[in-house]
């Protein structure tokens, strides 16, 4: 006879979960509110979303006050872990999302933004990112994983232009190669371990001495694999731009910072202790991919002629430069990691809503595509303000002082050199000299080329609402004034990150 079992609720702790809840709870009232009253403008959903962020970015801090106070939380059956590594990746994920929904505000009617379910589908996709940081269990991780990626493929089809559709198959593929991936790593180490907790599967393994090392490498190649597609590193990169150049800009810009932090974490929580353990081959394979990268992703955004494609190639190349944080396995390098994708967040963001911004529906002639450098030459002369905009974001990208990521990319390098890896911060130096080429090459369509005939400037603001400026302005404002500040977020996130013992 099995005897039963009395579980309190205060041993549950279920306020671990009150930040996953919360955009949850508002997707659902969002659809409630369609089905009693459908045909509501999009602002009231916008407003909203913004509403049940704001109550979930306060609930994480909440709980971020609860961490330095107590340590790192269990609840939920011990599933739910929240530590810093949780805290400051949801921080991230809620702050980027509260600046990309205001983004639906334009002056065009875009298709996806008239749907609520538009809405609902984002707040879940959020509270999916959520559950992918504040656990190392792989079962939760991999919920998480497929709430958020099935969420994103609809939004992204949603755009429904001519390569939407393309752009979400191909999206879904990769994610369904990484969950594929994923759940045959999960298994080899449920099978090795008997646990399918990243803490037990580290002490399990300590305890052998890593004597099935061949069934750990095993996994660990489905692992790199499954990251490889969520994080868009190469080999794994391949539809990747195809995904950025169908999603609508302001999409585009959100993938490249939300979904790449959830992985970073899940990713920092797995390997790291691999990487401790003394594998010297996991460092060697972590070393050739995060330069591959780096390097290859850069030489293909040399070429690009489109501004958005540039923009995706960018954006992997950043995710290698990050990775490395991984490799060097210091709580330096974790700290960097997370300042590197906070100033990333404000810089990437703003300039693909600065392309979102100038959004056209019908292209004209001279135009191959819809962000080509044709489009922006000569853009200081017909919108002077909007070009020196781009132009500090560019710069800011390329890693110029005193802009954000020129701060990001000497703590990042600075981790390297101390963490006894000088010949790849040499790497990741030349890597940012070779990326200042093409971000430089916009500017100087910008500022040195002569106006496109027929152009007169008012494409380049064609959806400059009140919303966009804002929050265009804001991102300016945190690229220029990083600085600023640059010193107390440090303080703050190493704190989290050594309180978690990474």
């Amino acid at each position: 006879m099995l005897s039963p079992i009395n579980v309190s609720m205060e041993s549950l702790n279920l306020m671990t979960l009150a930040p996953m809840l919360i955009p949850v709870v508002g997707a659902l009232l969002i659809l409630v509110i369609d089905i009693i009253k459908g045909g509501l403008h999009k602002s009231l959903y916008v407003v909203l979303s913004l509403l049940f962020l704001a109550m979930d970015f306060v609930a994480v801090a909440d709980s971020s006050g609860v961490f330095m106070a107590n340590g790192t939380t269990l609840g939920l059956f011990d599933v739910m872990l929240i530590d810093g590594l949780a805290i400051l990746a949801q921080f991230i994920i809620v702050g980027a999302s509260m600046l990309f929904i205001p983004l639906a505000m334009t002056h065009k009617r875009f298709h996806e933004f008239s749907y609520p379910e538009f809405f609902a589908l984002f707040l879940f996709m959020i509270a999916g990112f959520q559950f992918m940081v504040a656990t190392d269990n792989l079962i939760l991780v991999f919920v998480g994983l497929e709430t958020s990626s099935l969420a994103l493929y609809t939004l992204i089809a949603m755009h429904n232009r001519d390569k939407s559709f393309e752009a979400a198959v191909k999206y879904f593929t990769m994610g369904a190669l990484a969950a594929g991936f994923f759940s045959f790593g999960a298994m080899v180490f449920y099978a090795l371990t008997g646990s399918v907790e990243i803490n037990k599967i580290a002490l399990v393994l300590a305890a052998n001495g890593y004597a099935d090392m061949g069934f750990v490498l095993i996994g660990v190649a489905f692992f790199l694999a499954a990251f490889g597609f969520k994080l868009s590193l190469i080999p794994f990169h391949t539809w990747a731009p195809d995904v950025y150049e169908g999603s609508s800009a302001a999409m585009a810009g959100y993938m490249s910072i939300v979904p790449k932090i959830a992985a970073f974490v899940v990713a920092m929580r797995f390997f790291e202790f691999l990487v401790h353990s003394g594998i010297v081959w996991l460092d060697v394979v972590l070393y050739i991919v995060v330069v591959i990268t780096m390097t290859a992703s850069n030489m293909w955004a040399l070429v690009q002629t489109d501004v958005k494609r540039m923009l995706a190639y960018s954006s992997i190349s950043h995710a290698g430069f990050v990775m490395a944080a991984i490799l060097i396995g210091t709580t330096q390098a974790n700290a960097a990691l997370f300042l590197y994708w906070i100033l990333f967040s404000f810089t990437n963001l703003g300039s693909f809503s600065m392309l979102w911004m100038s959004r056209q529906k019908h292209l004209p002639d001279y135009q191959s595509s819809d962000h080509s450098y044709n489009k922006f030459a000569g853009m200081i002369k017909t919108a002077p303000i909007a070009s020196v905009i781009m132009a500090l974001f560019m710069l800011s990208l390329a890693g110029l002082p005193p802009f954000a990521l020129f701060w990001g990319k000497l703590y990042m390098i600075s981790s390297a050199v101390t963490g006894g890896y000088t010949i790849l911060a040499l790497i990741m130096a030349l890597n940012s000299a070779i990326a200042g080429y093409y971000y430089l090459k916009l500017i100087v369509y910008m500022f040195m080329k002569e106006p496109v005939q027929g152009n007169d400037g008012h494409v380049y603001v064609a959806n400059a609402t009140l919303a966009l400026k804002t929050i265009i302005g804001i991102a300016a404002i945190g690229t220029i004034f990083a600085f600023v500040a640059i010193n107390p977020i440090l303080e703050f996130v190493t704190a989290f990150v050594y309180n978690s013992g990474y």
